[in-house]
Parts: structure tokens; sequence; C-alpha cells
């Protein structure tokens, strides 16, 4: 214990640094702990940080607002360039009822921690603890705490509430979604597996990944065409690869000037239904397998790192033309796209070139294809990001009947900055990509900073809180808020909307931002499926809850 009081004393951040790195290690080895599947996981931080704030470690309060703070901003800053390119196409087809289910959702947790708060006498500040809580939102919390310090003549008592309710919801914040699951699950019978097939049907999902089919030219009118100017293609978005001539008998690459002949053979990719309607307009499908054929004719997947390749589109590189091979398909986030002339290239696609071998090594280095580059992370605009964040967090928006302005702050400002530069991928020279490894080391380092000193701030009352004040209340407030909403969602779903289960259980543990209940939800359903559902309300939630809990503060203190 002396040497933590010589360090607090002579050497502050080095204290600092220790306490910290401690309260880390011990909550991660905490979070890993399970039960039957369930755990705690980096939330753990919180707790080890209460139990060490109870025990009197503490470090310098300049130094742990800076810390918590910056932290904060690392982890909504690294969530929004993750959900980003997929958050405006989330709000399409399928993601508008998804998403109306999200927002009634956090709507009805708001109203409910409000309304049972007033009811058992909590201050506004502890009520939003138990929102943010009992929906396991740490972003939100941080959103709540900045709000706070906005107020005038808001206590340290009052400032640090919000901490204390939060961490006494938390454990049936996790508890009480998986409760809703498994009660959804038994009421409406659901069979898991016959509800995952359902929903591969409704998705489409079979019918995304290309098909590649060989096709035999029969009818006349396409003999002396050239391949360019066959409309059917472009129309259908199927693209040829290759070309079997009968009269040479070797395999070439498919180009726009390549003249078509009676029974030559074709290698055409796309949509299955594009492709099989194709075939019967130019004759049918061939027996014969074009990736086994003789010839010189390779493919390879090449990845688009040179920066004078983004956002130019295909046809614009005229790749095809110039070096006399063709590109079958684009993969980007996982996703298999047909090789359009119109489709715009963003970093990191990967594009399958078929030709000859030298042909490729051409193509390979115009688009760049590094991996390492692939790998870097560019960090100038990554604190370009963080700047601009702060600075659009710190613009006040003043609202009728409100006590102070409302401000996207440190946990709204960086998350919405960072979710519309991911969307535009590249300004000029700069490229909002980071790698997915690098976004998850520094998201979890930034929760870890913010969990730490957000519990060691909140240990030094807590468990008198706990034992002799209003924690379990909060506890007791945070069941209705975490079960009732997510109930109330999940029945309305099946019963009045016809949702698949996968869709449903997928909505609430989005509706939660955690990912361990999107595990549970994979769990219970036997089947990935719901994270896809997950995917589609996760970013508008986590906007909302952020926004909901400074509106409480600032609206109804």
């Amino acid at each position: 214990m002396n040497l933590f009081t010589a360090l607090s004393s002579d050497h502050p951040v080095a204290h600092a640094v220790l306490i910290l790195s401690l309260v880390a290690m011990t909550g991660l080895l905490l979070g890993n702990l399970k039960f039957k599947g369930i755990g705690l996981g980096i939330a753990g931080v919180l707790f080890s940080g209460i139990v060490f704030g109870h025990f009197g470690f503490q470090i310098d309060p300049k130094i742990l607002d800076f810390t918590r703070d910056f932290g904060l901003v690392l982890f909504v800053y690294t969530i929004g360039m993750q959900v980003g390119p997929g958050f405006f196409s989330s709000m399409r087809k399928q993601g508008l009822p998804l998403n109306g289910m999200a927002v009634v959702t956090v709507a009805l947790s708001a109203g409910i921690a409000l309304a049972i708060g007033k009811v058992m006498g909590f201050p506004m500040a502890a009520i939003v603890g138990v929102f943010c809580g009992g929906t396991t939102s740490t972003p939100s919390l941080g959103a709540a705490q900045e709000a706070l310090k906005s107020l005038p003549g808001a206590t340290p008592e009052q400032q640090a509430m919000p901490a204390l309710a939060y961490a006494s919801a938390y454990p049936f914040g996790v508890l009480g979604i998986i409760l809703v699951m498994l009660f959804l699950r038994w009421i409406f019978r659901i069979d898991s597996k016959k509800e995952a097939a359902a929903f591969r049907v409704e998705q489409g999902l079979e019918n995304k990944k290309l098909h590649r089919m060989s096709i035999q030219i029969e009818e006349e009118a396409f003999h002396g065409m050239k391949l360019g100017d066959v409309a059917l293609f472009p129309d259908l978005k199927v693209v040829v690869t290759r070309i079997f001539s009968r009269r040479s008998g070797t395999v070439s690459i498919a180009t726009p000037s390549t003249f078509l002949s009676r029974n030559d053979v074709l290698l055409a990719v796309g949509k299955k239904e594009n492709v099989e309607q194709a075939a019967r307009l130019l004759g049918g499908p061939s027996q014969l397998d074009l990736m086994k054929a003789q010839g010189q004719v390779i493919n390879r997947d090449v990845i688009v790192t040179h920066k004078a390749a983004f956002g130019q589109s295909l046809k614009d590189l005229g790749l095809e033309e110039l070096y006399g091979v063709a590109i079958s398909r684009v993969t980007r986030g996982g996703v298999e796209m047909t090789a359009i002339p119109e489709l715009n290239l963003q970093f990191g696609d990967r594009l399958r070139v078929v030709g000859e071998a030298d042909d490729i090594k051409q193509v390979a280095a115009v688009l760049g294809n590094s991996t390492s580059a692939l790998s870097r992370t560019h960090f100038i605009p990554v604190f370009i990001g963080i700047s601009l964040g702060v600075i659009v967090g710190s613009i006040p928006l003043q609202f009728p009947n409100m006590p102070a302005p409302i401000t996207l702050g440190l946990a709204g400002g960086p998350l919405v900055v960072a979710i519309l530069l991911s969307r535009l991928g590249r300004i000029g020279s700069l490229i909002w990509y980071m790698p997915l490894g690098a976004n998850l080391a520094l998201r979890e380092l930034g929760l870890m900073l913010f969990l730490s000193c957000v519990g060691l701030r909140a240990g030094t009352t807590f468990v008198d809180i706990l034992m002799h004040g209003d924690g379990l209340r909060w506890m007791a407030a945070a069941a209705f808020v975490t079960v009732i909403p997510p109930l109330i969602i999940g029945l309305a779903a099946r019963t009045l909307m016809r949702q698949n289960f996968m869709n449903i259980i997928g909505v609430l543990a989005g509706t939660m931002t955690d990912s361990s209940a999107l595990a549970f939800a994979i769990n219970v359903s036997e089947s990935d499926a719901p994270s896809v559902a997950y995917a589609t309300v996760y970013p508008l939630t986590l906007l909302l809850r952020v926004l909901t809990a400074q509106i409480l503060i600032l609206f109804f203190s």
C-alpha cells in the first residue's frame, strides 16, 4: 500500500497507469467467468473498478476525467467506423420495419424508466442510470454524464449517480433480455431449424451468391456479333469471362470485342435466375466446364488498394479493354456482386480477374493488390475524424423548455461523424477505412478505459448505496425497463407483424446494443441468422439511446 501512496504523490501518471492496468486485468479475468454460457464480458471491468474504488484505490481526478472521456471517444468513434457503411442501407426495405421496432423499444424503455422513477421518487440522474444500465448501453451512460456536467449547479454527487444506478441495473439488463428470448421461444413453440430455414427463404440468401454456368450459343441471331453488342448481358447484369471456340478448340478471354459464333460456349457469371435466363435466350446450358478446359486462362483475386482506383468505375478504368482480361465479380464486406461496368470501386474491394498470368499481373499493379496496405491503419484520417467529432459534439442546440442547450457531446459527436465519414469512404487522398482488427483493438481499449474510470469513481459509494440506499430499488426498476419493452415488441412482432423469430430476437439483441445478447440469440436460434437483424438496427438504436439519455437529463431535470 505504501508503494501506491508514494506513487500517488510523487508520480501521479505512473500511479494512474498502474491502477488502470490492474483494474482492466482483473476485470477481464472476471468477465471471462461464465455460468451456462453467460458472462459479464468486458463489463467485468466496471465491477472490477467498483471493487478497487471501494477499497480506496483512486487516481488523480483530472487524470481520471481525461482518461474516461478519451476512452469514451475512442469507443464510440470506432463503433461508428464499423457500422457507418451499412447505416443508411439498413433503412431500406426490411430495415424500415425492423428499425421501427427498435425506435419503439427505445421509446418504451425511456418512458418506463421515467414513469417508474417518478413513482418511486428517484432523482433524474438515477432514472437515467437505470435506463442506461437496464439496456446495457454504455455510450448512453457517457452521454448522460456529459449532459449532467452541462447543467448549472449539478453537484459531484449528482454527477456520480448515473454510474451508480447503471452498475446496479446492469446485471439484470444482461439477464432480462435472455429471459425474454426464452419466453418468446416457449410461448410461440418455435422450432429453430424450421424458422431459420424460412428466414433464409424470405431473405433470398440462397440466391445471394453468384452462379456460374457454361452456355452454348445456338440461336442464329447471335452468330457474328461482338460480345459487347449483346444487350442481354448488361440488362441481366451477367458477365461473360471466357469463351470456348469450336473452330480453334481453345479457351480464351471474353472481351467486348470478341466475336461470337454458333456452338461457341460462354462462361457466364451472375445471379442464378439471370444466368439461367441468359442460357434460355442464347441457346442452352453446356456440359463443357470451361474452368478445366485447355488454355492459358486462369483466375486470381486482386485487392483494390491503389488510391488512383478509388471511386473509379470498372468502365472508367477500362481494365478489360486495356489488358485483355475479364472481371467476373467484386466482393465487398463479404458480399459478392456482379462486376457491372457502372460499379464504383472502394478501398478493400476484391476483384475476381480472369485472364492470362501476365495480364493479371498488370491489372494487379494498377489496382494495388497490397495486403499490407489493407491491414495498415491510416491514423491521420482517424484523428481528423475524432477532431471533427469533438467539434460537432460541442455545437449547442437550443430547444424550448430545456434548461440548457442539448449537444451530441463526446458520445454522440464522434459517433455521428464516424458514421458519415465511413459512409463516404474517401475525401481526396484521405481514406476513412480501418482494418477490423485495429477497430476492435481500439474499441475495446477505449471501453476498458471508460469503464475502469467509471467504476473507480462509483466504487467509493456503491456498496453503501446498494446495502443502505436505493441500490436494490434501482435494480428492481431495471427489471421493468429491461423486460417490458422487448416483451411487448416481441409479442407484437410475432402476432401482428408476422415477423420471423430470427428477426425478432436479432432486433431485441440489437436494441440492447450488446454483443453478448447477440451471442445468446444465435445460441437460442441455433443459427447465425439473428445477426442480420442485429446489424440492421444496431446503428440507429445506439444513436437514439445516446440522444435519449441526454434528453432525459436536460428536459426532465
